[in-house]
């Protein structure tokens, strides 16, 4: 809640009750008469921290655009149904050349995805990355844990092929010897279904109702294939 100014006081509600900073400082709430001044300020600042961490935890779930908080683009895209129906395969291109170019970038539907020909196996998802909306499409695939994996060229995020999950090395600060493991933070990444017909590769567009990171870049604000003039 954005706060008001009454008497020159800034005044706002936190989750615990109602308090009031002044212009000089000085703090007051409900059951604060026992309490020196630092002892207001400092239980002030641990509310001021609690309403932070609320619209903090509010921004990272519903995104931020244009300055307001604005939904998550997490479950059409734009394109996909949420009621578990599939929609229509889409024929991207021809088998022979995404084996020469080992990817391809396609519009499904309105959804930008990209399609990658890796070690004899085809790969389809969002073409933003989840974290920032780089372009995957431009970045190199390695492999981490034995896992393939496409790597993000603007912030070296790691997205498994197969399943759109996002890895990360994690380590336990209180053991010293302990040695880096790879972990997952779950699927980030919308993964889409490659299928191939008499030498046609064809795109099928996820049908799963999850919420995926992903979703709030595969929009036409985040376009980045060019259509031709």
């Amino acid at each position: 809640m954005p706060p008001t100014i009454v008497k020159h006081r800034i005044k706002t509600v936190s989750p615990s009750g109602t308090w009031l900073v002044s212009g000089r400082g000085q703090v007051g709430y409900p059951g604060a008469g026992a309490l020196g001044s630092r002892g207001r300020l400092r239980l002030a600042w641990r509310r001021l921290s609690g309403v932070a961490t609320f619209l903090a935890h509010a921004v990272a779930s519903r995104g931020v655009r244009g300055g307001r908080l604005s939904p998550t683009r997490n479950q059409t895209g734009g394109s996909m149904d949420l009621d578990g129906s599939e929609q229509d395969p889409v024929c991207v291109g021809r088998e022979d050349d995404i084996k020469k170019s080992e990817r391809m970038t396609a519009v499904v539907h309105d959804r930008e995805v990209v399609i990658f020909y890796h070690k004899g196996e085809y790969h389809a998802m969002d073409i933003r990355c989840y974290h920032s909306g780089g372009p995957l499409h431009l970045g190199d695939i390695e492999d981490f844990d034995g896992r393939p994996c496409i790597v993000c060229p603007w912030h070296k995020f790691k997205i498994t092929l197969a399943t759109g999950e996002g890895l990360y090395q994690s380590i336990n600060p209180k053991d010293p010897s302990a040695k880096p493991k790879w972990c997952s933070k779950g699927v980030k990444q919308r993964i889409h279904t490659v299928t191939v017909d008499n030498g046609n590769i064809y795109v099928t567009l996820s049908n799963e109702p999850f919420k995926c990171d992903s979703d709030f870049y595969a929009t036409g604000d985040f376009k980045v294939i060019k259509s031709p003039s």
